[in-house]
């Protein structure tokens, strides 16, 4: 396995060591044929684990998950050495010639290749069907294949889409496992019994045929006790399981088993079933070498040119939720998701541990939603006829974030700037209008503190849900929506941003101590103006009570007005304290803090004089 040294901040020992485990885990089940294929994308910013299996009928579920693997102390020692080699490989510019006769792969780089212009490497490192290929104990060992498809700056690489749908063509050719799992590079299996649990599904004599993936939630090991910048909690304990009655979940690009033919593009069928009895046990013909000859060429850069690759068969190409439309594609050709979440958790990965990685993150997913809503595949109309309209609404949801955030900026500045001028937008304590408005905020709010807290959520959890839910509104949905609009007017090209996870020291012990992680870009300046217009509106409502008005005529006319804003104020203390009362290098920068107070103040005094 070659990591590449930007990854060494996000891929831990432990991360390499679990799935390691979980390979070799599957001792006593008859797996023919297991590829565990790695390929890098675009930027060389992640690795992706695509694990092939080839089932057999027989001895399918384990008797037992006796494991091999090198004591913890080991594995560090082991991880810690491949980061000193390739630290020593990035200064010398090149890799160290005692390397390159190590490795074969590496003799087919040359001075001129780089991450975007190379050729492809491909290596069977462990030779599944080779009967000397065992563990200690004697037991055979899945086959193990490297691979970096090519890459030519002239040539579009189709970012992780075109990583997976090479991965897909290789392995078809080198186990052509009936059953695919996709797992992101920074995941790890927290669950051995995640491949049972997905083949009950693919296996069920009744609706087995029916399903194309089995969807599990995407959960991390690195949450805060308290979910500082919020979490999949609802997301996975709720409303997946809500679309999972309706047809089946999203595919989300990660924890998700496919079947290899739906995934190809195949439509169902009634006799859509999976042949699991299949002689896998032939000798094969080709030496190792001839097959990687042979294989080589499915992941080059032209091989997909005049192809169907990226349209109608693999994972769907220019959209930047890639997962999310072609799970939606493979349900209108008639197949039908299941989603599992099992009590332990199957599946382990690594959240942000700072804000702006958090809206960057957000950001990505509510365009490419919002992409996928406009485009001719939109739920609304590709789906209509083809998908329930329960499912069809479920991805509206989803599709519909980034607009969100044109009421949310609504509610978060317009009610607060009338405080001043002391006009009222709602209903009055005394007019019958006014118990509609007070019943659906709080039957909301108590409805969504208690699905939180049922899903295993904290209150303080869901208090920090409700300000991440700000947070994304106000900065990343909204530029999503931009973005979105002046790419469909064609004034951009749409773009694919790698969410880093990779941080200091330092910004990892404040994030274990929820202390929130601030950044200089432009999402925290609109943060921050915001946060300081609803803090001078609440001062001057406050002001006109202690000094102007009777508190009983506040209190009738404008009730929910003030409600809302001293809320949005309580919601804001984090931001107020990175702006004014914290000194360590997670607070936002003086420069924004003096421009979005002079700029709130600014919009307030202007309104507040305006007739």
């Amino acid at each position: 396995m070659i990591i590449h040294r930007k990854n060494l901040g996000s891929i831990s020992p432990m991360m390499v060591g679990h799935n390691l485990r979980f390979l070799l885990s599957w001792k006593h089940v008859s797996l023919q044929d297991i590829g565990y294929l790695i390929a890098k994308n675009s930027t060389w910013d992640h690795v992706h684990l695509l694990l092939i299996l080839s089932l057999s009928l027989v001895n399918m579920i384990p008797v037992s998950l006796r494991i091999w693997t090198p004591s913890s102390v080991l594995l560090q020692k082991l991880y810690e050495e491949m980061e000193q080699r390739i630290e020593a490989a990035t200064k010398l510019g090149g890799i160290p010639e005692e390397a390159s006769l190590q490795h074969k792969g590496f003799s087919q780089w040359d001075p001129y290749s780089s991450p975007s212009n190379h050729d492809t490497v491909l290596q069977i490192l462990i030779d599944g069907k080779d009967p000397n290929a065992t563990d200690i104990d004697g037991c055979r060992l899945p086959t193990l294949v490297y691979l970096a498809r090519e890459k030519r700056p002239q040539h579009h690489h189709n970012f992780k889409a075109g990583s997976m749908n090479a991965l897909i063509r290789v392995s078809s050719k080198i186990s052509n496992g009936q059953i695919i799992l996709n797992l992101d590079c920074d995941m790890y299996s927290n669950n051995s019994q995640s491949v049972r649990d997905a083949l009950c599904f693919f296996m069920d004599e009744e609706n087995g045929h029916e399903i194309a993936f089995v969807q599990f939630p995407q959960n991390f090991e690195n949450v805060t006790k308290n979910e500082l910048y919020g979490s999949m909690r609802v997301i996975g304990n709720v409303e997946f399981h809500g679309v999972d009655g309706f047809g089946g979940p999203l595919y989300v690009g990660t924890g998700c088993f496919h079947r290899r033919d739906a995934l190809c593009g195949r439509k169902f069928t009634k006799d859509s079933k999976i042949e699991w009895k299949r002689d896998n046990d032939h000798k094969r013909l080709q030496s190792t070498q001839e097959l990687e000859d042979e294989t080589r060429p499915l992941a080059s850069c032209t091989y997909e040119q005049n192809t169907q690759w990226g349209d109608q068969m693999g994972l769907k190409y220019g959209c930047p939720v890639e997962d999310v439309i072609t799970g939606l594609s493979i349900q209108c050709k008639g197949w039908k998701s299941a989603f599992f979440n099992p009590e332990r958790e199957a599946f382990l990965g690594v959240t942000g541990t700072t804000l702006p990685q958090i809206i960057v993150q957000h950001k990505r997913w509510s365009e490419g939603d919002f992409q996928i809503l406009l485009s001719k595949y939109s739920p609304l109309w590709y789906g209509f006829g083809k998908i329930s309209i329960g499912l069809q609404l479920g991805y509206c949801s989803y599709c519909l974030w980034a607009p969100n955030c044109l009421a949310t900026l609504y509610y978060t500045i317009i009610p607060s700037l009338y405080l001043l001028k002391g006009t009222s937008l709602f209903p009055q304590v005394s007019s019958p209008w006014f118990l509609p408005f007070a019943y659906v905020i709080s039957a909301k709010y108590i409805y969504s503190l208690l699905e939180f807290m049922w899903s295993g959520g904290t209150i303080l959890g869901w208090w920090n849900e409700q300000r991440i839910w700000l947070y994304k509104r106000t900065t990343s949905y909204l530029f999503a929506f931009i973005d979105t609009i002046l790419l469909k007017l064609g004034f951009t090209d749409s773009t694919f941003i790698i969410s880093a996870k990779v941080v200091d020291e330092d910004v990892f012990e404040r994030y274990e101590k929820e202390i929130m992680e601030f950044g200089t870009s432009s999402p925290m300046f609109i943060l921050a103006t915001l946060g300081m217009l609803n803090a001078f509106c609440f001062i001057g409502v406050v002001k006109r009570v202690i000094m102007v008005d009777d508190i009983y005529r506040i209190y009738e006319t404008m009730p929910l007005q003030i409600l809302l804003c001293g809320v949005l104020v309580l919601v804001n203390w984090p931001l107020y304290q990175g702006l004014f009362l914290r000194k360590d290098k997670g607070k936002l920068p003086s420069s924004i803090a003096v421009q979005s107070f002079v700029l709130a103040l600014a919009v307030c005094t202007s309104f507040s004089v305006m007739s």
